[in-house]
């Protein structure tokens, strides 16, 4: 059963657009959903959740139409937005008491759980909290009501390393029966390398690819080769970067020429999700 299948969607406003959004992503894996701050990711989070209005498009979870049953399907998702940023003066209890009325599965001795695992004190104010452990205090929320898709929106911002590396091996474990599912909004790709299992990404307000990961990586090539040679690929190029020492840019793999391989000057590698982002995204400035 697809977890998440989203048809469509689009939303326009003055300076930007969400174009015809469509991808899925099958129950009991982990999709990272990336791009460059302003390509449309938290609008096309915040269009799935219906709390922004689209123009147009479907969003189906579970298999149900969203429209149809915002109110079941909201008991099977938690939602991690990153940052609180309300009732900042308000202690952690006083909001979980208010939250926890919603979930008709709400599970208090998973909640306290996570507030173990994670560090928090339920005594203490949001203002008082590090952007790291309001994300964390966001999450113990969004896992402590029996969700079976959770979508978190940079859910490893601001935390150090070796809490994000917990956070992505809890991730790991939440997916392992099948049952879960996470969407994972990130531009902290290195976290997508280690926990992902599909790449979707959107530039401009579009989905540029959304495939398995490393057919997602596979779909590019990374070219470095000497400045006399750039003319010979400079068209079929995304994107490249000159130096002393020549040129380096992205490719489509349906653009690559096997012949490249054997002409002197340039070689062709796999490139990892940070390069492809970079790419893009010196593609999108060169074209302002």
């Amino acid at each position: 059963m697809l977890a998440l299948d989203i048809r469509n969607l689009t939303k326009v406003y003055p300076n930007f657009q969400l174009k015809d959004v469509s991808f899925q992503l099958e129950q009991g894996y982990i999709m990272g959903f990336i791009g460059a701050n302003g390509a449309g990711k938290t609008t096309t989070i915040k269009s799935m959740m219906n709390m922004v209005r689209t123009d147009s498009g479907e969003v189906h979870i579970l298999g149900k139409n969203m429209a149809d049953h915002e109110i079941e399907l909201k008991q099977e998702i938690g939602c991690a937005f990153g940052d609180i940023e309300f009732y900042t003066r308000n202690k952690l209890k006083t909001l979980t008491d208010v939250i926890k009325r919603f979930y008709k599965n709400w599970d208090e001795s998973v909640y306290s759980g996570y507030l173990r695992r994670f560090g928090l004190d339920e005594n203490k104010k949001v203002a008082e909290l590090s952007t790291g452990m309001k994300v964390k205090f966001s999450l113990a929320l969004a896992l402590s009501h029996g969700a079976k898709l959770l979508i978190l929106d940079e859910p490893t911002s601001g935390l150090d390393p070796a809490a994000r590396d917990d956070l992505l091996d809890l991730f790991q474990e939440l997916v392992s029966d099948g049952e879960i599912s996470i969407l994972f909004s990130t531009h902290i790709t290195s976290d997508l390398e280690k926990c992902a299992d599909f790449i979707t990404f959107i530039v401009d307000g579009r989905i540029v690819n959304s495939a398995e990961k490393e057919e997602f990586k596979a779909s590019y090539r990374l070219l470095h080769g000497d400045k006399s040679k750039l003319s010979e690929v400079e068209d079929r190029m995304i994107s490249y970067k000159v130096n002393s020492f020549g040129f380096t840019g992205l490719i489509r793999s349906s653009d690559f020429d096997m012949v490249f391989d054997t002409v002197s000057g340039i070689k062709a590698a796999t490139p990892s999700l940070e390069e492809i982002m970079i790419y893009f995204t010196r593609k999108e400035a060169d074209h302002v």
